[in-house]
């Protein structure tokens, strides 16, 4: 299995910037539910220019967080481990079905009611938290498995953007978007001859934001176009301008940018009957949708994709670390609360709702996984022990 060592940095930096996005998570829960907490709240709407902190936090730093998932899944088209149909399918399909059938599971419990516009939360999974929870267990994982659940989030981010871009937009403007259109020809270009130096993508990049963010289409997206039209190339001996960037980004995307969001967007101030929304339809969709529908519909569409010859299980896998890392997947988190924030504008009641379920959800999700994975490498060296004697 072909695996870069940008991709391996990819997984170090995600798995060591786990901790202290749960430390970020407990920080900002006791801050919520501190005398602090209102403070708290007024300095993420403080106006900073012209926008709030937490808009420049949630559209702003956000945007840099998906240029380095754009950039993620370029390499990894390109030289890495989506590179070839036989390896890149079996993610592909997983991914897929961990994105369709959670959907489907919220939609089943929240159709015809104010919540059904939420669909699309429990259909992200969280890299940062995931790779970190499966590098706990270090070598008692094989690293196809590790390779599988970085390459299944890629793709499942890519899903979250696609939709993010085609559900949850406001009123387009056109003006603005074609000023994007000529933005991206221009970035294309650049590409086509050639030019390395990143200065000429990045200023036209900002404009790129700027304009997302006035047409309609959340401004995030303007970090993964700019990312597609970032050189690179499969040469080995040559450091492309793309691995460079994605170089640069990784530390202060892991270490500054996603404990910032995750700073501002779990400060859920608890509430009396904020447990007994959990057992309503909108808390059953989100929680379900997580921790029953991630795992089902990553194995099921992993089977049917098995069966067809379409796909192999990773190296050194077996179904039952399938079901595990299905479970890993579960953890949405930060991009469950991402598109939750979308989904609920202006309905703050709502998006605290939504950011506890996927909260417990998570933390159901991420429990089961490791303990699951555990438990299979616990026995498989039992095994090996009674063999060897």
């Amino acid at each position: 299995m072909k695996i870069t060592q940008y991709f391996k940095n990819f997984l170090h930096h995600n798995q060591s910037s786990g901790i202290l996005l749960l430390f970020c998570v407990f920080l900002s829960l006791m801050l919520a539910n501190s005398s602090l907490g209102p403070g708290f709240e007024a300095l993420l709407n403080y106006n900073l220019g012209p926008y709030s902190v937490s808009t420049w936090i949630n559209d702003g730093l956000m945007a840099v967080f998906f240029l380095v998932v754009g950039l993620e899944i370029k390499r990894e088209i390109v030289e890495g481990e989506l590179s070839s149909f036989k390896n890149a399918s079996l993610p592909i399909f997983a991914a897929l079905g961990g994105m369709v059938v959670p959907a489907l599971i919220y939609f089943l419990f929240n159709a015809g009611t104010e919540a059904q516009k939420g669909w699309a939360i429990p259909m992200a999974t969280d890299i940062a938290f995931s790779l970190a929870i499966i590098s706990l267990l270090g070598k008692r994982v094989p690293t196809s498995i590790k390779v599988f659940l970085a390459a299944l989030a890629i793709v499942d981010d890519l899903g979250a953007i696609v939709v993010i871009a085609l559900f949850y937009t406001d009123q387009l403007h056109w003006n603005y978007l074609l000023f994007c259109l000529a933005i991206t020809i221009g970035l294309a270009l650049l590409n086509y001859f050639k030019v390395k130096r990143h200065i000429f993508y990045l200023i036209p990049g900002l404009f790129l934001w700027y304009f997302m963010h006035h047409s309609g289409i959340h401004a995030t997206i303007a970090g993964v176009i700019l990312a597609f039209t970032i050189p690179t190339n499969t040469s080995e001996s040559e450091i492309s301008p793309l691995e460079k960037l994605e170089g640069k980004l990784h530390l202060p995307v892991s270490f500054i940018i996603m404990p910032l969001f995750a700073l501002a967007n779990v400060n859920i101030a608890f509430k009396t009957g904020m447990v007994d929304g959990l057992f309503s339809n909108f808390g059953y969709g989100i929680i379900l949708g997580l921790f029953v529908g991630k795992v089902v519909g990553i194995n099921l569409f992993s089977l049917l994709a098995i069966k067809l010859k379409l796909s192999r299980l990773p190296d050194q896998s077996s179904w039952s670390q399938i079901i595990g890392t299905g479970f890993l997947a579960g953890i949405g988190f930060t991009m469950s609360i991402f598109i939750a924030l979308l989904s609920f504008k202006g309905h703050a009641e709502m998006q605290e709702e939504a950011k506890f379920a996927i909260l417990v959800a998570s933390a159901m999700s991420g429990l089961t996984g490791y303990f699951i994975l555990k438990t299979i490498s616990k026995n498989k060296t039992k095994k090996l022990l009674e063999t060897n004697s």
